[in-house]
C-alpha cells in the first residue's frame, strides 16, 4: 500500500479544527490506493499495468451550499481546505440539514479469508487472463473475438470531520470480466459472465467451466431461432432477479433521484403498496462478505441494513445525511464515491429481493406459453423503463421448458412489474459481478442477490410476429 506520512491523523485533525468556525461542516477523507489493471483482448494483451496513488478531497457546507476540491499532493491541502470552503460560502443560502449520526473513532479492515492480489505477481495475473482468453477460443472455429478483463485495488481511506469523527477503513476489490463473440454470416452472439470478491484471489482462478460456458452459450445461441416478440409470463433466474431488483428499482430508492423531484417523490411515497405481500426487499452494507459490504460510508455513517419493501409496501429509501436531514428520516449508511476524485453520491451496496416460498419448479406451473430467462447480457434503465437482455432463454410450453431461443430483452415498468410478480421461488444467489454506475462514478463494487421470479405481462422482444 502506498505509504502515507507519520502522524497523517494528526495533521488533518489540526488542520480541520482550524477551519472548521467557518462552515456549518468540513470533512477531509484521505485515500492511498494500489492496484493492477489487465485487459486481453483477442490474442493481445492491451493493457498491463500497477499503479499507486495518493489524494484526498475536502468537502464543505456552509447554509446548505457545498464546496468541493480534490487534491493530489499534501502540501497543497491548506489551499484546497481555503478553497473549498471559499465555494461552499458563495453557493450556501439557506440551511444546512445534515441527519445526525454517532461520532466515530474507529479503525476497521474488512478481513480477506484467503490470498491477498498483492501477494500474487502482475505476471501470474497475467498467465491467468491468458489462459481464460485461450479456453474461450478453443470453444469453437466460430469464436471470433474474446476479451478478458481483471482488476484488482487496495484503498486505506482515513476521514476527519468537523463533528469529532476520526475514521480509518481499508478494503480489497478483485473482478474478472469474461466475453467471447460468435459469428456465422451475419448472424453474431455474444456469451458474458463477471465475477468479483472482496474475500480472495482464490476466487478468480479456476473458473476454466464459468468462463467455457461463456463462450459455449455464444456459439450454441448462432444456431437458435429468435423469439417471437411478445407479451408473455416470464420466469427468471435469481442473476437477473439481482439484475431488475438493482437497476430498476434500486436506483429510484436512492433519495437523492427523489428529494429534488417532486414528482418521483410523490410515486416513491413510503407505504404505497407496489408488489405481493410476500415482496420483502432490502439494502445494505452491514451483510458480510460481499462486493457493496463495509463498516462505514464516505461520511462516516455505520453500515445497516434497510429494508425497502416490507411485504409489498414501499417503506424506507438510501440516503446520505444530506438527502435524510432533506426528508426528515435517518442516514443509511449509502453515501459512496468511487474514489477522492468524486464527492459522496446515495449508492446501492448490496441490493436483494428476498427468498420465497414456491418451489422453483412450481414457478413454470399453468403457463401455457412463456419465457423462461437466465444469466444477462445488459441492459439499460431509463427512470421507471427498463430493458434488459438475457444471456440465454428458453420457451416454456405447458408448464415445461421447451426449445431454446436467442435475442430475449425484458421490458416494462418497473412498478409494474412489481405488481406484476406471481410467485417468488425459494431458491436464493448472490451474485457478486456487479459494477455500478452514477454521476460520472462508473465501477462502484456492489452485490446483487434474489430467488427465480415469475412475472406476468412482461414485454418480450425479439423477433416481430
Amino acid at each position: 500500500m502506498a505509504n502515507l506520512p507519520a502522524h497523517i491523523k494528526d495533521l488533518l485533525s489540526d488542520l480541520v479544527a482550524r477551519y472548521r468556525a467557518q462552515v456549518d461542516y468540513l470533512a477531509i477523507r484521505l485515500e492511498a490506493a494500489e492496484g493492477a489493471d489487465i485487459l486481453l483482448r483477442g490474442n493481445k494483451i492491451e493493457t498491463l499495468s500497477e499503479g499507486i496513488s495518493i489524494g484526498g478531497q475536502v468537502r464543505a457546507c456552509h447554509k446548505g451550499g457545498w464546496g468541493f476540491a480534490s487534491f493530489n499532493q499534501l502540501a497543497t491541502l491548506t489551499e484546497r481546505i481555503e478553497e473549498a470552503i471559499s465555494a461552499a460560502r458563495l453557493v450556501g443560502d439557506e440551511e444546512t440539514l445534515l441527519a445526525p449520526i454517532p461520532t466515530i473513532q474507529d479503525t476497521c479492515i474488512l478481513p480477506l479469508t484467503g490470498t491477498d492480489p498483492r501477494q500474487i505477481p502482475l505476471a501470474d495475473k497475467k498467465a491467468l487472463c491468458q489462459h481464460y482468453g485461450e479456453i474461450l477460443r478453443s470453444v469453437s472455429s466460430k469464436v471470433a473475438t474474446v476479451s478478458v478483463r481483471y482488476g484488482d485495488s487496495a484503498q486505506r481511506m482515513i476521514l476527519v470531520t468537523s463533528e469529532g469523527t476520526l475514521l480509518e477503513q481499508s478494503w480489497v476489490d478483485m473482478e474478472m470480466r469474461f466475453a467471447a463473440t460468435a459469428r456465422n454470416g451475419e448472424t453474431v452472439q455474444t456469451g458474458r459472465e463477471t465475477t468479483g470478491s472482496r474475500k480472495a484471489y482464490e476466487d478468480l482462478v479456476g473458473l476454466d467451466a464459468q468462463v467455457r460456458s461463456a463462450a459455449q452459450r455464444a456459439v450454441d445461441s448462432l444456431a437458435l431461432p429468435p423469439v417471437k416478440g411478445n407479451t408473455y409470463t416470464v420466469v427468471i433466474d435469481p442473476i437477473l432477479t439481482g439484475l431488475f431488483v438493482h437497476e430498476a428499482f434500486g436506483h429510484l430508492s436512492e433519495a437523492d433521484m427523489t428529494y429534488e423531484n417532486p414528482d418521483l417523490l410523490e410515486v416513491m411515497s413510503l407505504g404505497r403498496r407496489f408488489g405481493p405481500e410476500d415482496l420483502q426487499i432490502f439494502d445494505g452494507a452491514a451483510p458480510v462478505g460481499h462486493r457493496g459490504s463495509y463498516y462505514y460510508d464516505d461520511e462516516g455513517t455505520p453500515a445497516s441494513t434497510t429494508q425497502l419493501i416490507q411485504d409489498g409496501v414501499l417503506v424506507g429509501r438510501l440516503h446520505s445525511r444530506e438527502t435524510a436531514g432533506k426528508l426528515g428520516e435517518e442516514a443509511t449508511g449509502n453515501a459512496r464515491c468511487l474514489n477522492y476524485h468524486y464527492p459522496p453520491i446515495v449508492r446501492m451496496t448490496n441490493t436483494w429481493i428476498e427468498r420465497g416460498n414456491t418451489p422453483v419448479q412450481d414457478l413454470f406451473d399453468g403457463i401455457q406459453e412463456g419465457v423462461y430467462a437466465r444469466n444477462w447480457l445488459g441492459g439499460m434503465t431509463n427512470g421507471e423503463m427498463f430493458t434488459f437482455a438475457a444471456g440465454e432463454a428458453w420457451m416454456i410450453r405447458n408448464g415445461e421448458i421447451a426449445e431454446p431461443v436467442r435475442d430475449v430483452t425484458l421490458s416494462g415498468n418497473a412498478f409494474k412489474t412489481l405488481a406484476d410478480i406471481e410467485a417468488i421461488g425459494d431458491d436464493f444467489f448472490w451474485d457478486e459481478s456487479g459494477g455500478c454506475g452514477k454521476g460520472g462514478q462508473s465501477g462502484l463494487p456492489v452485490g446483487c442477490g434474489g430467488p427465480s421470479l415469475r412475472i406476468s405481462n412482461v414485454i418480450v422482444g425479439g423477433e416481430a410476429i
